[in-house]
């Protein structure tokens, strides 16, 4: 059973969710202010964490940072706006999904489908034999794919895990024009319930990791982007 954690300042809000949540077969526990969230996940494990933005005693924003300091659940965000600044804020800190209200919960209950089966798939893809240690280096930038880090003119750059994944993609496919859908199918799965804002939020936060070599995804107008470089992987 699919354990959830509601966080909204608004009663309607979380037994909308709950209704919705609990007719699906999953078990749902709630917190009214952020800082109960960080306790409760403190306390208790979850397979993921619905929560608001805008709330009492502590934001979801400054919420999500402190759980992120101990725990990889899952995060969805729900904000009343919709403003790119929110957005980005949210991924850098590490959220899988952003929901702007008013929301459809049948909708809502779908993204949580797509976050668990992409967390599921990648504990499945962990449990695999170790691959071959493979590195990716054009001129400053040095990309290793086996201990998922990356490094600018040699200093780690700290990306989120769906900045790895994106960056690992492009590179493997690189000199080689993807298409929007393409992208998010592939990397965020065919049953990924966002949009073009997500894939193209994140391209720009994973440009800003790559400072000067930011260069290096281009983009193709009305289409989608693309890697440059030659092939520069090596085994070791």
């Amino acid at each position: 059973m699919v354990k959830i954690l509601v966080v909204d300042d608004e009663k309607l809000i979380r037994e909308l969710i709950r209704k919705y949540a609990e007719f699906e077969g999953h078990a749902v526990s709630e917190a009214s202010d952020g800082l109960s969230a960080v306790r409760m996940c403190r306390q208790n494990a979850y397979d993921i964490v619905i929560m608001d933005i805008m709330m009492p005693e502590l934001d979801g924003f400054s919420a999500c940072r402190e759980i992120r300091r101990f725990s990889d659940v899952p995060i969805l965000m729900l904000s009343a706006r919709g403003e790119e600044y929110d957005r980005i804020n949210g991924f850098e800190l590490g959220i899988d999904d952003y929901v702007v209200k008013p929301f459809s919960p049948k909708e809502l209950m779908l993204r949580v489908d797509a976050i668990l089966k992409r967390v599921r798939s990648g504990e499945e893809r962990g449990r695999a034999p170790e691959p071959v240690f493979e590195v990716y280096r054009q001129e400053g930038l040095e990309v290793n794919f086996t201990s998922r880090t990356v490094a600018v003119d040699g200093v780690r750059a700290e990306l989120s895990p769906k900045e790895y994944d994106l960056l690992f993609y492009l590179i493997k496919n690189r000199n080689i024009a993807l298409s929007r859908e393409k992208l998010i199918c592939d990397v965020w799965g065919y049953d990924f319930y966002g949009g073009d804002r997500t894939l193209d939020t994140h391209i720009k936060l994973l440009r800003r990791q790559l400072g000067p070599y930011a260069r290096f995804i281009a983009t193709l107008r009305g289409m989608g982007y693309r890697f440059d470089g030659p092939d520069g992987q090596s085994h070791d």
